[in-house]
């Protein structure tokens, strides 16, 4: 079949890996010049298939409330006159509930485990390099209550197949031998020794280099203006140049911006963007930054080294379309990055970057069937995009082609 992709993000190119490789002509469409110049381009490198729970649990209503009024609060909500974002916000609060999150962890650590062996399959078949570390995340912790919850966590995790050990604060640096100067404040932490790290941007790059020699084609440079539907079909995609593309199939992967043309053929999906910030700080010979991928738990961080560079990235902040860097909610980061590792580089080079995440409330992606045949979801895939890749593509590859995937994701029209 003829397939257009919709999006070069993570998500997009690895979907028209396994499309191409499932035997389809695919043609991938991005407004941008390049594929991962987006959500894609500089996240927190974590491939986490640990992270099963969801923004939406018990504990964040009242994380949020003791949050309010914060300008570098870890989540953010800035209310608007935008019916989609109060419709957003309160089905959160629902996925809140007990039963909900675990349901939906449950879902979100199905997805996870299958994407990690299709991206071990993909690294083994391709050799495909993005400076990925696999020594695992380790999680830290600083309050003992913090510490206690986690450990509880962890016992339900478990439940999912996903192994995590718990540390003392010296393992934790036995582990990472940089946490030494903050030692002192550490209760402990969490190791994930099978998930991962690696440059989302570069491994992006990378596949769509591979996808072209598959024959993928690409309209870089093209925004989707518009769907057209006929009969019950999708007929067409309409480019803001306005000319004009057909196939026989078509895959949503536009993040959060899936939305918003969808709607004007009587699709509505549960996606809203949550604006995340990252910052980059360059390293030289010398600095002392840690090489193990870390979460810092009580501030929403999460810490990746890609090569000579730290990544470090994190907050959520519901504020709709806006990608302008709050320089505050960056500066915070920058200063919590040099709270734990002083000798992490010069705080003065560190660069910053905002991104959307296209967010589902209760943290499972949109990935499958739509009422329309030929029109297929790959999208709001939240703080997991990466993480959720190759899965989610492999997937939606199988859909397209009638076949079911292996994995037990509810998948969307099954």
């Amino acid at each position: 079949m003829k397939i257009a992709v919709l999006g070069a993000g993570v998500v997009g190119v690895t979907s028209a890996w396994y499309l191409a490789r499932a035997g389809h002509e695919v043609t991938l469409i991005d407004r941008q010049d390049a594929a991962a110049m987006e959500t894609s381009y500089a996240n927190g490198g974590q491939i986490s298939i640990s992270h099963s729970e969801p923004w939406a649990n018990p504990g964040t209503p009242k994380q949020v409330l003791k949050w309010l009024g914060r300008a570098d609060a870890p989540m953010l909500f800035r209310l608007r006159a935008d019916p989609y974002q109060w419709t957003w916000g309160l089905a959160f609060l629902r996925e809140c509930l007990p039963a909900r999150t675990r349901a939906n962890a449950a879902q979100i650590a199905a997805i996870n485990r299958y994407s990690r062996l299709k991206l071990h399959a993909l690294r083994a078949e391709t050799g495909i390099q993005y400076e990925q570390q696999t020594r695992g995340i380790l999680s830290i912790y600083e309050g003992r209550q913090a510490l206690e919850e986690a450990v509880a966590a962890a016992a339900l995790e478990k439940m999912h197949g996903i192994d995590l050990r718990v540390l003392s604060a010296d393992e934790c640096v036995a582990l990472e031998p940089a946490l030494v100067e903050r030692a002192g404040h550490i209760a402990g932490g969490v190791h994930a020794a099978a998930d991962e790290s690696g440059d989302a941007h570069q491994f992006t790059q990378q596949l769509a280099r591979l996808c072209a020699a598959q024959g993928v084609q690409f309209r870089y440079g093209s925004s989707v203006a518009r769907i057209e539907a006929a009969g019950g079909r999708v007929a067409a995609v309409v480019l803001s140049t306005g000319a004009t593309l057909a196939a026989d199939a078509y895959v949503m992967a536009l993040g959060s911006y899936s939305p918003l043309l969808l709607r004007p053929i009587g699709i509505s999906i549960p996606v809203y963007p949550l604006k995340g910030y990252s910052i980059t700080i360059p390293l030289a010979e010398g600095d002392v930054a840690p090489r193990i991928s870390l979460s810092d738990s009580g501030h929403k961080l999460v810490m990746s080294r890609l090569g000579d560079r730290l990544r470090v990235a994190g907050t959520a902040e519901l504020t709709g379309y806006d990608t302008s860097i709050n320089e505050a909610r960056c500066r915070a980061i920058v200063r919590r990055s040099f709270e734990l590792f002083p000798k992490a580089g010069r705080p003065e080079h560190a660069q910053f970057w905002a991104g959307l995440r296209p967010a589902t409330p209760g943290g499972v992606p949109c990935i499958g069937r739509t009422r329309y045949p030929n029109l297929y979801l790959n999208t709001g895939h939240g703080t997991l995009g990466w993480t959720m890749a190759c899965g989610s593509g492999a997937a939606i590859a199988e859909i397209v082609s009638g076949r079911k995937p292996e994995t037990e994701f509810r998948f969307l029209g099954a």
